[in-house]
């Protein structure tokens, strides 16, 4: 096994993939070595310009053969209204070596169009990715996801809804949506309770609010639609396993959302693990500390790889 890229690259991305200030979606980054990209791989047919992934395999000599890669899903933060597929932290986090094929998710951001416009992008991502599993060599079993912030948010809502009938937009719709892990980085879950969170009651009716811009009007009026943008609201005993982050000094996405969503999980008899950072906010070198990086390798390793038994 190769050792993990040095702590300074995966710390330098966490910064980015919080920030809502990001650079333009055509902008792109330095393939590692090793590393072949498949970049602006549009999931929709004469789509929106965000509808476009990029895919990150290993290079492999002329005539290889191999089994079908696993694959790590990432999904950028930005308050839903800003970031890009570009800072891809899965990665500069160094899963390509580590044997996985990675691809990063753009979707529509909110002053295009408000939620669910989000999550049935990431869902007709996930479905354009299976349905070319064998042109790209992807297990299309073995499908992980992983994001921060607002990514958080659809990254937990695509472990809970990937068995309903829901939020189904966009081509492919004969295949699976469904992940088989799911990796959240302090995102928000429960939106109605940061109106009764003290010092967070004004996140979501607030004009200029990231929530309030996600659903289209005040928190307080969309009711609804929260209830439906919450992961919690679709929970079952088949959902994937979780793997939650987040740091208890966040003053943006406040630790009682992760701690609800990870109750909810384990009520239902879901494998759901939380690690808490104290003193972390809403991103930072907390969030690369060794435990921190192992304990993602070790819960994808033992969730995705093919030679782990087979989680349906």
């Amino acid at each position: 096994m190769r050792p993990s890229p040095l702590p300074v690259r995966l710390s330098a991305l966490l910064a980015l993939a919080a920030s809502v200030a990001a650079p333009a979606q055509d902008r792109t980054e330095r393939t590692p070595p090793g590393v072949v990209a498949h970049r602006d791989l549009a999931y929709v047919t004469d789509g929106h310009e965000r509808q476009k992934l990029d895919l990150y395999l290993p290079e492999r000599a002329a005539g290889e053969t191999a089994k079908p890669l696993p694959l790590i899903v990432w999904v950028h933060g930005g308050g839903w209204r800003g970031g890009n597929k570009v800072h891809c932290l899965a990665l500069r986090a160094g899963f390509v070596e580590r044997g996985y094929a990675v691809a990063s998710v753009g979707y529509r951001l909110s002053g295009t169009a408000p939620f669910p416009a989000q999550i049935e992008d990431c869902r007709a991502a996930l479905r354009w990715l299976r349905a070319h599993a064998d042109e790209y060599g992807l297990d299309r079993k073995r499908f992980g996801v992983w994001g921060s912030s607002a990514g958080g948010h659809l990254v937990a809502l695509l472990g809970t809804s990937g068995d309903e009938n829901v939020f189904q937009a966009g081509e492919h719709l004969d295949a699976s949506a469904r992940v088989q892990a799911v990796c959240d980085f302090y995102g928000p879950s429960d939106l109605a309770a940061f109106l009764e969170t003290p010092g967070y009651e004004r996140q979501g009716d607030r004009p200029n609010s990231p929530v309030y811009a996600l659903l289209g009007g005040p928190l307080s009026e969309k009711t609804d639609l929260a209830r439906q943008a919450n992961p919690i609201t679709y929970i079952s005993e088949n959902d994937p396993p979780f793997l939650i982050v987040h740091g208890t000094d966040d003053k943006t996405v406040p630790l009682n959302q992760s701690e609800r969503l990870h109750a909810a999980l384990k009520e239902a008899g879901v494998e759901s693990q939380l690690v808490t950072l104290p003193g972390a906010g809403h991103g930072g070198p907390a969030f690369n500390e060794p435990k921190v990086r192992t304990a993602i390798e070790k819960f994808f390793d033992r969730h995705l790889k093919p030679e782990q038994p087979e989680r349906r």
